[in-house]
């Protein structure tokens, strides 16, 4: 078992303070370490006439007359966006009311329960923030709680046997669910990508699944702050469940921050760094970011796949030749992840170091 233990340990964070704790304060304004003059201008208005985010329905993906136009549309999504939503995903509605109520309820607990579901000096998953790695460091205005659940081997078994046993039952459920879609989504990417399908399900037959569950309280001084800063994941694929209203994600399009609303019953999907690699550029990620709300706060769920821990990260070889070479290099997914989790989160730059124009003679 020791091994195991060290092969899930992908990184740690510095251990900060609550924040929905904090905002249970009486506050007129935010701590300075909360304080984000370093950040955008907030996003395009909301009465902007621009582009939406496309929306792919998986139905008219698999079936008959409707499959190719369809595809074109997940294509152009993925390399035109980054992120679409996807509609009649089959996910049932009862699991996803049932998760809600059960994860609304888990931010809920007194905090000495959320304490024993800390992160700890050793591992980052757990209740706390991440990528943290100096005490002088801006924060977030927002707490997480960060779990591997896929697959079963890499679990961290101290978080599990703690969690309420209706959420872990919940989540048991949620993850495998969430695990078909993503192999679903993979099969037709491999598709539009004219990529050999079976390379693709190979890479991802035992990928590794992780969930972040988020909380953004409400903001005394919404536009001083940030949610999440901005980033791209590092991921192949993210399937985003919000669980009430409130809007805050927004992405980078055309330099300009565009707000993203989530269609009721739908997920937001976004490629990740890693998708962008296998696909060999054609596939971009997409950095994105949450504002934040004076009066509201907002819950999500988001749910990172991967590849296999032991594959080797690389552009997929059915997709490149003489005529189409390389532009990433190669790494075993597992330093890729650990080397990923041990910097600050800045944009796209970590997907820039797998360029290989980037690498000089280190190039492979």
């Amino acid at each position: 078992m020791e091994s195991n233990t060290e092969i899930v340990n992908f990184g740690t964070s510095i251990i900060v303070p609550s924040v929905l704790e904090l905002a249970k304060q009486p506050l007129a304004k935010i701590p300075l370490r909360y304080e984000r003059a370093d950040q955008d201008p907030p996003m395009v208005s909301d009465r902007d006439s621009g582009p939406s985010v496309p929306i792919v329905d998986l139905h008219r993906l698999a079936v008959g007359d409707s499959a190719a136009s369809e595809l074109d549309k997940l294509h152009s999504a993925c390399k035109e966006w980054g992120f679409f939503q996807i509609i009649n995903h089959e996910v049932p509605t009862s699991l996803l009311e049932e998760f809600r109520m059960e994860i609304e309820s888990f931010f809920n607990l007194p905090y000495a329960e959320k304490k024993l579901l800390w992160q700890n000096s050793q591992n980052q998953e757990g209740f706390g923030q991440l990528f943290v790695v100096s005490e002088e460091q801006k924060l977030d205005w927002s707490d997480m709680f960060y779990i591997t659940t896929l697959p079963l081997d890499l679990r961290e078994p101290r978080l599990f046997q703690k969690l309420p046993p209706k959420l872990r039952e919940t989540l048991e459920a949620y993850s495998t669910e969430v695990k078909k879609l993503a192999i679903v989504i993979l099969d037709h990417l491999a598709k539009a990508l004219k990529m050999d399908v079976e390379e693709m399900r190979e890479l991802f037959r035992d990928g590794v699944q992780s969930m972040r569950l988020n909380y953004y309280p409400p903001c005394p001084e919404p536009d001083k702050a940030i949610g999440f800063s901005a980033h791209s994941d590092a991921d192949a694929l993210t399937i985003l469940y919000q669980l009430n209203e409130a809007e805050g994600l927004q992405i980078r399009k055309d330099g300009r921050w565009v707000a993203v609303k989530p269609l009721p019953n739908a997920f937001v999907v976004n490629i990740g760094d890693i998708m962008e690699i296998v696909s060999n550029g054609v596939y971009k990620s997409i950095e994105h970011r949450v504002s934040l709300n004076f009066s509201k706060e907002r819950l999500s769920v988001a749910t990172f796949h991967s590849s296999n821990l032991n594959s080797d990260l690389g552009p997929a070889n059915s997709l490149v030749g003489p005529q189409n070479p390389a532009v990433f290099r190669r790494v075993m997914l597992e330093k890729y992840f650990k080397d990923f989790f041990a910097r600050k989160l800045e944009g796209k730059s970590y997907l820039e170091q797998m360029r290989i124009e980037n690498m000089g003679d280190h190039a492979c």
